[in-house]
């Protein structure tokens, strides 16, 4: 750590985790573990990779992080693992298909510690390389999603299905992930909502993937199951208000 990154030398006492969950992403893990490497020096990078049938877990160790196999499928199933195993101050959370700017990872660090916060969400924004980047139907599902969750849980964040963020030790040890798939990025919000926990929101690019990298979300499917995860967590955290 040297003096001249006032930034870096702040959080030298501060042990930082960044977390990657992965599937199928071999064409992009190198990538993102090199920009966590450049952006956090500090930090220990552990991939947790999801039953891949590619190189993902060979590539990412050779790159030099700490590789865990996930054998349950779905993402919500990664990160239960993820906030169990890894033991850290601030997890750092970016899906491992290179499409988060890594860079302003330093910057939402240092929000959530010097703001004492416990959830900072990376909200996407388009880094207007590609028309395909953030389609204008997945822009407008989040808009109706997170719409929905700030109508019931209360909020301000405009980004709920971000998969860039940067979690408190305290967050991360009382999350109960119950989800198993894509929606997990849902109860992440409202496990902050509903404890009442300080977060923020920054804008933060995003780029396309790597060409030949594929996208595993599927549009309606997995708007459909985010949808009634939403309401089961209305009617198991708000019982009086849903039945009522």
């Amino acid at each position: 750590m040297t003096d001249d990154n006032p930034s870096a030398a702040a959080r030298a006492p501060i042990r930082i985790a960044a977390v990657i969950p992965c599937y199928n992403e071999a064409l992009s893990i190198a990538q993102v573990v090199a920009q966590f490497r450049a952006a956090l020096p500090e930090a220990e990078i552990h991939v947790f990779d999801n039953n891949s049938t590619d190189d993902t877990a060979a590539i990412a160790r050779a790159s030099g992080a700490l590789v865990t196999h996930v054998a349950a499928p779905g993402k919500g199933n990664v990160v239960r693992r993820m906030f169990a195993d890894v033991e850290a101050d601030v997890y750092v959370t970016v899906d491992g298909d290179a499409t988060y700017d890594v860079a302003s990872a330093p910057r939402l660090v240092d929000a959530l510690v010097e703001r004492n916060l416990d959830m900072v969400v990376g909200c996407r924004v388009d880094d207007g390389q590609n028309a395909l980047t953030y389609r204008a139907g997945h822009r407008f599902g989040n808009r109706l999603l997170t719409g929905a969750v700030a109508q019931l849980f209360g909020g301000g964040l405009t980004d709920m299905l971000s998969g860039y963020r940067v979690f408190s030790r305290r967050y991360a040890k009382s999350f109960p992930a119950l989800s198993q798939g894509f929606e997990i990025e849902t109860e992440l919000t409202v496990h902050a909502l509903e404890l009442r926990m300080p977060h923020a929101e920054f804008d933060t690019a995003y780029s396309t993937r790597p060409e030949g990298s594929h996208s595993k979300l599927s549009t309606y499917r997995d708007g459909w199951r985010i949808l009634k995860t939403i309401c089961k967590l209305f009617i198991s955290e708000r019982p009086l208000q849903f039945f009522s």
